[in-house]
This record gives C-alpha cells, structure tokens and sequence, in this order.
C-alpha cells in the first residue's frame, strides 16, 4: 500500500500537479501579479538546475571518457551518434512538412503582416562552428557553459587521464565521485521542481492568455500532431523493436525529462534528468554522458519538425508554392542549420530564418508567430529532450552495453 501511495505522488506527478494548477491559476491572475509573485518561482527553479548542469556533463564525461580504454570506441559511439542525430532530423523536418502540407496552417488567416519586421539574427558559418568546439580558454567555456567546449575539453582531459594509467586513477576516482555527487546535488534540486513548474506556468498563462492561441490555432495543431508522428512513426517502433524496452517502461522513464523541458523550454534545464533517465532505462554512463550532453546541443529533432512546419505555414500566408525541390532543400538545410546553429541563443528562430532565406520566403513571418512561439517551443523543447534520450538507449544497444550497468538513484554510479 505505502509502495502505491509512493508511486502515485512521485515527482513526476507532484510535477504535473504543480503544471495544472498554474494553468488555472494563471487564467484568474493579471499578468503583473504573475511576473511579481509566480514568475520568480520558476526563474529560481532554472537558476537551480542550470547550477548543476556544467559540473555534472564535465564530471561524468570525464569519468567516462576515462573509463573507455579502447579509443576505436569512442569513435564508433561518435559516428553512431552523430548518424543517429542526423537521420531523425531528417525525419523530423520531413514529418514537419507532410503534416503541414495536410493542415494547411497558413490558408485562411488574415493576420497581418505589415509593418512586421524579423529580428536581424545570423548563424555562425558551419567552419567557425567547428573551430569554436575547440575552446581556447577552457574556465571561460565553463563560465560562459560552452557545452560544445565543456564536452570537447572532458573527451580530452578524460583520455588524458586514462593513458596515464595507475598514476591517474586517483583522479579519476575523484571526478567518478563527483559525478555521483553532482547527481545527489540534481535530485536534492529537483524536490522543489513541482513549485517552479508551478511558477512558470502561472506566468506564461497570465502573460499571453488563452485568446493569443486563437488565430494560430491551426499552425499549434501542425506542430503537435507533427511531432506526435514522429513520436509514433520514429522513435516507438525503435524502442519497441530496435532497443527492445517495453512502452510503458520507456513513457515512464523520459516522463520527468520531458515535463521539465515542456514547461522551462530549456532542454540545459532538462539536462541532468535526462542523464539520469537515460541512466535508469539502461543507457551505459559512458555512452549517456557522451549522446545527451551533445544532443544538447545539437540534436534538435522537435526544433526541426517546427521548421518543416513553420515553412510551409510561411509559404501558405503570402500564396508562395513550395516545389518538392523546395521541401527537399528546406530538409537538407534543417539538418546542416541544427548543428550550425550549435549553442546559439534562440536557435530555433535562426534556424528558421536560415531556412526561410534559403528557398526565399519573407522573414516578416517569424515575427508574425512570436506570440504564439513560447507554445511552439514547448513541444519542440520537450521533444528535443526526448531525442536525446532515445540516441543514448539506441547507441548502447548498438554497443551491446544496454542494461549491462545496473543504475541505483540511491547510489548512482
């Protein structure tokens, strides 16, 4: 009995109370009160996650890293990934455009667009990204959180740390140990989550109301049912067939990622529990602490979908057609634009804008779907986070390590 009552008010379901109620809350409160009293609620809550994110990802990547002996490994897991990362993006844009050529999201509205202007937004080029992975000052990627540059230097360090044999097992065992404790330190901050969800969720609800939805209402619809596809069409039938975890298991276990992503819109904020969710449905560490950490940061599989759609609702508004040659360059161009987008603030706007300049669509759109953005980019978010998750289960199958670490919450290793 007492083993039901812990499972029905677990966390993830005080969570998903604490979402309700801002909802509610939120549609019976100005929008003054709600930044005054509730917003500073779900703004502490993300200030405490985002404390542990860059120990964490340092510490178990170097622990990880260290731990792999066979650098031909490392390279594999790599390329598996990186393949991984791509093909759902892929997928994802492509899901995108199907539903939205069924939909039709921007045929009938007759919002204006004039006097509309797009932020002048730039990604960097696809070369400079690469070159910035590699940090020139290390503590200031740590205070920037860098997290293409955190991951890059922990690889190294932790190889370093490796090849120096019995001499560097005492500071492995240090950042072993700092991992477990970083993990201690997530689920102590994860105890007031339900509060900030709380928060958070009063806030945006009080700030934007329930009418904004209205006129896009078919372009929210879009991307949900978009993204519910890929959900269905991708991801179930390779965790059904191709990793082999039950649906419920698996629901359960990305449930808490998912919802912390879903209401912050932070999938840095996601980061450490989807580490750890990754970790209980039997990813090994090494390889979770690898895929998550740069999913992150460049596997953005809900961000694509929203481009797909955002693409075709932009065609539909002004009466531009777009050829399948169109469609096809708007995939291409989503998946190079995820990595080349990497760890840039507001990356799901450039990425569209990035899109929308390539096969010539106005960019006065994106200003146009602002209002509605803060919804979109809760189901692109979350989805992101899931990608992530799935990529890490995926590859340690493919490695043959899947479950072969048992993970302890009570004791993480």
């Amino acid at each position: 009995m007492a083993n039901t009552k812990k499972s029905l008010m677990g966390l993830p379901m005080q969570m998903l109370i604490g979402l309700v109620l801002g909802v509610v809350v939120g549609m019976f409160v100005t929008a003054d009160f709600a930044a005054t009293w509730f917003k500073p609620l779900g703004d502490l809550f993300i200030r405490l996650i985002r404390m542990v994110v860059v120990p964490l990802v340092f510490a178990t990547l170097v622990a990880g890293a260290a731990g792999i002996s066979d650098v031909s490994k490392l390279g594999r897991v790599a390329v598996k990934t990186l393949l991984f990362f791509m093909g759902t993006s892929a997928l994802s844009v492509a899901a995108g455009l199907i539903v939205a050529n069924f939909i039709e999201p921007g045929v009938g509205v007759t919002l204006s667009t004039e006097g509309l202007k797009a932020a002048n937004v730039k990604a960097p080029s696809f070369i400079s990204t690469l070159l910035n992975i590699v940090p020139i000052n290390p503590m200031e990627s740590f205070a920037k959180a860098s997290i293409l540059q955190i991951i890059f230097f922990a690889i190294m360090f932790g190889f370093s740390l490796n090849w120096l044999g019995e001499k560097g097992k005492p500071v492995y065992e240090f950042f072993d140990i700092v991992g477990k404790l970083m993990i201690r330190m997530t689920s102590v901050v994860m105890k007031f989550a339900p509060i900030g969800v709380f928060g958070l969720m009063a806030s945006v609800v009080a700030q934007f109301g329930l009418a904004i939805l209205l006129p896009l209402m078919k372009l929210i619809l879009a991307s949900f049912i978009a993204t519910s596809l890929l959900v269905i069409i991708v991801y179930i039938p390779w965790v059904k067939f191709g990793i082999g975890i039950p649906l419920g298991t698996y629901f359960r276990g990305i449930f808490e990622p998912w919802l912390i992503a879903f209401t912050t819109c932070s999938s840095a904020a996601a980061m450490a529990a989807n580490l750890l969710a990754s970790r209980k449905l039997g990813a090994s560490k090494a390889i979770a602490s690898f895929a998550v950490p740069l999913g992150n940061t460049i596997n953005m599989n809900g961000t694509a979908v929203y481009m797909g759609v955002t693409a075709v609702f932009a065609a539909q508004i002004y009466g531009i057609d777009l050829s399948i040659t169109d469609q096809v360059i708007v995939v291409l161009t989503g998946v190079l634009a995820a990595i080349g987008t990497a760890g840039v603030p507001g990356a799901g706007l450039i990425m569209s804008t990035l899109v929308f300049t390539q096969i010539g669509l106005p960019l006065e759109v994106v200003a146009l779907i602002a209002g509605v953005d803060r919804i979109l980019d809760m189901i692109r978010t979350s989805i992101n986070v899931v990608g992530d998750s799935t990529t890490s289960l995926a590859v340690s199958k493919m490695e043959g390590e899947l479950g072969k670490e048992p993970f302890d919450p009570d004791n993480p290793e």
